[in-house]
Protein backbone atom coordinates (compact mmCIF):
# COMPACT_ATOMS: atom_id res chain seq x y z
CA UNK A 1 0.00 0.00 0.00
CA UNK A 2 1.34 3.45 -0.93
CA UNK A 3 1.86 5.74 2.04
CA UNK A 4 3.14 8.53 -0.21
CA UNK A 5 1.93 8.97 -3.80
CA UNK A 6 3.23 11.55 -6.27
CA UNK A 7 1.58 11.76 -9.69
CA UNK A 8 2.61 13.86 -12.70
CA UNK A 9 4.59 16.34 -10.59
CA UNK A 10 6.08 19.26 -12.52
CA UNK A 11 8.10 22.13 -11.09
CA UNK A 12 9.86 25.15 -12.58
CA UNK A 13 12.29 27.83 -11.44
CA UNK A 14 11.53 30.91 -13.50
CA UNK A 15 11.41 29.69 -17.08
CA UNK A 16 13.47 26.58 -16.39
CA UNK A 17 11.68 23.26 -15.78
CA UNK A 18 13.29 21.26 -12.95
CA UNK A 19 10.89 18.32 -12.53
CA UNK A 20 9.13 16.57 -15.41
CA UNK A 21 6.05 14.44 -14.78
CA UNK A 22 7.33 12.66 -11.67
CA UNK A 23 5.35 9.57 -10.63
CA UNK A 24 6.56 8.09 -7.36
CA UNK A 25 4.93 5.69 -4.92
CA UNK A 26 6.52 5.03 -1.54
CA UNK A 27 5.00 1.95 0.06
CA UNK A 28 4.47 1.84 3.82
CA UNK A 29 7.40 0.21 5.60
CA UNK A 30 9.93 0.64 2.78
CA UNK A 31 13.23 2.51 2.69
CA UNK A 32 13.46 4.25 -0.67
CA UNK A 33 16.62 6.02 -1.82
CA UNK A 34 16.45 8.79 -4.44
CA UNK A 35 19.70 8.82 -6.37
CA UNK A 36 21.28 10.88 -9.14
CA UNK A 37 24.08 13.30 -9.82
CA UNK A 38 24.06 16.81 -8.34
CA UNK A 39 21.53 19.20 -9.89
CA UNK A 40 19.16 16.51 -11.16
CA UNK A 41 16.16 17.55 -9.03
CA UNK A 42 16.39 15.38 -5.93
CA UNK A 43 16.32 18.17 -3.33
CA UNK A 44 13.75 20.06 -5.40
CA UNK A 45 11.46 17.03 -5.25
CA UNK A 46 11.78 16.81 -1.46
CA UNK A 47 11.12 20.54 -1.04
CA UNK A 48 8.02 20.27 -3.23
CA UNK A 49 6.88 17.36 -1.11
CA UNK A 50 7.28 19.42 2.07
CA UNK A 51 5.61 22.52 0.58
CA UNK A 52 8.79 24.62 0.76
CA UNK A 53 8.60 25.37 -2.98
CA UNK A 54 5.41 25.27 -5.04
CA UNK A 55 4.57 22.56 -7.55
CA UNK A 56 3.60 23.77 -11.02
CA UNK A 57 1.18 20.89 -11.53
CA UNK A 58 0.51 17.32 -10.48
CA UNK A 59 -0.80 15.61 -7.36
CA UNK A 60 0.69 14.49 -4.05
CA UNK A 61 -0.99 12.59 -1.25
CA UNK A 62 0.08 11.10 2.09
CA UNK A 63 -2.02 8.20 3.33
CA UNK A 64 -4.76 9.39 1.00
CA UNK A 65 -4.66 13.01 2.22
CA UNK A 66 -4.00 15.69 -0.42
CA UNK A 67 -0.73 17.47 0.35
CA UNK A 68 -0.78 20.27 -2.21
CA UNK A 69 -3.55 22.13 -0.42
CA UNK A 70 -1.63 22.14 2.89
CA UNK A 71 1.17 24.42 4.16
CA UNK A 72 4.46 22.87 5.37
CA UNK A 73 3.52 22.77 9.06
CA UNK A 74 0.28 20.95 8.25
CA UNK A 75 2.21 18.37 6.22
CA UNK A 76 4.52 17.79 9.18
CA UNK A 77 1.49 17.40 11.45
CA UNK A 78 0.25 14.53 9.26
CA UNK A 79 3.33 12.59 10.37
CA UNK A 80 6.10 13.58 7.93
CA UNK A 81 9.50 14.29 9.48
CA UNK A 82 12.02 16.18 7.31
CA UNK A 83 15.79 16.46 7.74
CA UNK A 84 17.01 19.01 5.16
CA UNK A 85 20.33 19.03 3.38
CA UNK A 86 22.85 20.99 5.45
CA UNK A 87 20.92 20.18 8.66
CA UNK A 88 19.56 23.74 9.20
CA UNK A 89 19.65 23.61 12.97
CA UNK A 90 19.54 26.89 14.92
CA UNK A 91 23.17 27.50 15.97
CA UNK A 92 22.39 30.08 18.66
CA UNK A 93 19.76 27.91 20.35
CA UNK A 94 20.53 25.05 22.74
CA UNK A 95 20.03 21.42 21.78
CA UNK A 96 16.92 21.36 23.97
CA UNK A 97 15.50 24.48 22.28
CA UNK A 98 16.18 23.03 18.83
CA UNK A 99 14.30 19.87 19.77
CA UNK A 100 11.45 21.87 21.33
CA UNK A 101 10.94 23.77 18.06
CA UNK A 102 10.12 20.46 16.38
CA UNK A 103 7.50 19.73 19.04
CA UNK A 104 5.31 22.54 17.69
CA UNK A 105 4.28 20.40 14.73
CA UNK A 106 3.18 17.36 16.74
CA UNK A 107 -0.36 16.17 16.08
CA UNK A 108 -1.10 15.88 19.81
CA UNK A 109 0.55 19.25 20.63
CA UNK A 110 2.63 17.38 23.24
CA UNK A 111 5.47 19.25 24.92
CA UNK A 112 7.62 16.39 26.22
CA UNK A 113 10.49 15.29 23.99
CA UNK A 114 9.92 11.56 23.29
CA UNK A 115 12.33 9.30 25.17
CA UNK A 116 13.14 7.46 21.92
CA UNK A 117 15.08 10.51 20.70
CA UNK A 118 17.52 10.18 23.62
CA UNK A 119 17.52 6.40 23.39
CA UNK A 120 18.70 6.67 19.77
CA UNK A 121 20.97 9.68 20.35
CA UNK A 122 22.26 9.58 23.96
CA UNK A 123 24.77 12.32 23.14
CA UNK A 124 21.87 14.79 22.78
CA UNK A 125 20.76 14.20 26.39
CA UNK A 126 24.30 14.97 27.58
CA UNK A 127 24.40 18.19 25.51
CA UNK A 128 20.90 19.57 26.12
CA UNK A 129 22.18 22.97 27.28
CA UNK A 130 24.94 23.28 24.69
CA UNK A 131 24.35 25.59 21.72
CA UNK A 132 23.70 23.86 18.42
CA UNK A 133 26.50 25.78 16.73
CA UNK A 134 29.04 24.36 19.20
CA UNK A 135 28.31 20.75 18.19
CA UNK A 136 30.44 18.81 15.70
CA UNK A 137 29.03 18.15 12.23
CA UNK A 138 28.04 14.62 13.18
CA UNK A 139 26.36 15.79 16.39
CA UNK A 140 24.48 18.48 14.45
CA UNK A 141 23.20 15.82 12.06
CA UNK A 142 22.05 13.73 15.01
CA UNK A 143 20.27 16.82 16.36
CA UNK A 144 18.61 17.47 12.99
CA UNK A 145 17.34 13.88 12.86
CA UNK A 146 16.27 14.07 16.51
CA UNK A 147 14.31 17.26 15.77
CA UNK A 148 12.42 15.40 13.02
CA UNK A 149 11.82 12.42 15.30
CA UNK A 150 10.11 14.45 18.04
CA UNK A 151 7.10 14.36 15.71
CA UNK A 152 7.12 10.55 15.97
CA UNK A 153 6.72 10.53 12.18
CA UNK A 154 5.31 7.77 10.03
CA UNK A 155 7.47 8.96 7.12
CA UNK A 156 11.03 10.20 7.66
CA UNK A 157 12.61 12.18 4.80
CA UNK A 158 16.38 12.71 4.87
CA UNK A 159 18.29 14.80 2.32
CA UNK A 160 21.97 13.75 2.15
CA UNK A 161 22.19 12.59 5.79
CA UNK A 162 25.85 11.52 5.46
CA UNK A 163 27.16 14.72 3.84
CA UNK A 164 30.27 16.00 5.65
CA UNK A 165 29.97 13.45 8.46
CA UNK A 166 32.80 11.38 9.93
CA UNK A 167 32.64 7.63 9.05
CA UNK A 168 31.75 6.32 12.52
CA UNK A 169 28.74 8.66 12.71
CA UNK A 170 27.73 7.70 9.16
CA UNK A 171 27.57 4.07 10.26
CA UNK A 172 25.62 5.02 13.39
CA UNK A 173 23.07 7.01 11.35
CA UNK A 174 22.61 3.98 9.09
CA UNK A 175 21.97 1.80 12.15
CA UNK A 176 19.39 4.27 13.45
CA UNK A 177 17.52 4.46 10.14
CA UNK A 178 17.31 0.67 10.04
CA UNK A 179 16.16 0.51 13.67
CA UNK A 180 13.43 3.10 13.12
CA UNK A 181 12.20 1.18 10.11
CA UNK A 182 12.32 -2.29 11.63
CA UNK A 183 11.33 -1.55 15.23
CA UNK A 184 8.97 1.42 14.86
CA UNK A 185 7.70 0.79 11.31
CA UNK A 186 8.87 4.21 10.08
CA UNK A 187 8.86 4.53 6.29
CA UNK A 188 12.02 6.19 4.96
CA UNK A 189 12.64 8.36 1.90
CA UNK A 190 16.22 9.53 1.56
CA UNK A 191 18.49 11.24 -0.92
CA UNK A 192 21.99 9.80 -0.79
CA UNK A 193 25.11 9.97 -2.95
CA UNK A 194 27.26 7.40 -1.14
CA UNK A 195 26.62 4.04 -2.81
CA UNK A 196 27.77 1.80 0.08
CA UNK A 197 25.45 3.63 2.49
CA UNK A 198 22.53 3.49 0.04
CA UNK A 199 23.03 -0.24 -0.56
CA UNK A 200 23.16 -0.89 3.19
CA UNK A 201 20.21 1.24 4.26
CA UNK A 202 17.73 1.30 1.36
CA UNK A 203 15.33 -1.44 0.29
CA UNK A 204 14.49 0.30 -3.01
CA UNK A 205 15.98 2.94 -5.29
CA UNK A 206 14.83 5.47 -7.88
CA UNK A 207 17.18 7.48 -10.09
CA UNK A 208 16.51 11.07 -11.16
CA UNK A 209 18.25 12.40 -14.27
CA UNK A 210 17.60 15.95 -15.49
CA UNK A 211 14.35 16.11 -13.54
CA UNK A 212 12.97 12.79 -14.80
CA UNK A 213 12.74 9.40 -13.12
CA UNK A 214 14.77 7.07 -15.32
CA UNK A 215 15.32 3.86 -13.32
CA UNK A 216 14.20 2.07 -10.17
CA UNK A 217 13.62 -1.19 -8.40
CA UNK A 218 14.83 -3.16 -5.42
CA UNK A 219 18.22 -1.91 -4.22
CA UNK A 220 19.93 -5.18 -5.18
CA UNK A 221 18.75 -4.56 -8.76
CA UNK A 222 20.86 -1.39 -9.03
CA UNK A 223 23.11 -2.33 -11.93
CA UNK A 224 26.62 -1.34 -12.96
CA UNK A 225 25.07 0.13 -16.12
CA UNK A 226 22.75 2.34 -14.02
CA UNK A 227 25.71 3.48 -11.94
CA UNK A 228 27.85 4.25 -15.01
CA UNK A 229 25.09 6.02 -16.89
CA UNK A 230 23.44 8.05 -14.14
CA UNK A 231 25.57 8.16 -10.98
CA UNK A 232 29.26 8.22 -11.86
CA UNK A 233 30.71 11.72 -11.95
Amino acid sequence: MSLLRIQGLNQSYGGSRTLWGIDLDVAAGTRLCLMGRNGMGKTTLLKCLMGLIPAASGAMSFDGVDLLARPPEARARLGIGYVPQGREIFPQLTVEENLAIGMGARRDRGRTIPSRVFELFPVLRKMLQRRGGDLSGGQQQQLAIGRALVLEPRLLILDEPTEGIQPNIVHEIGDIILRLNREAGVTVLLVEQKLPFARRVASEFRILDKGRLVAGGAIDELSDDDIRQYLTV
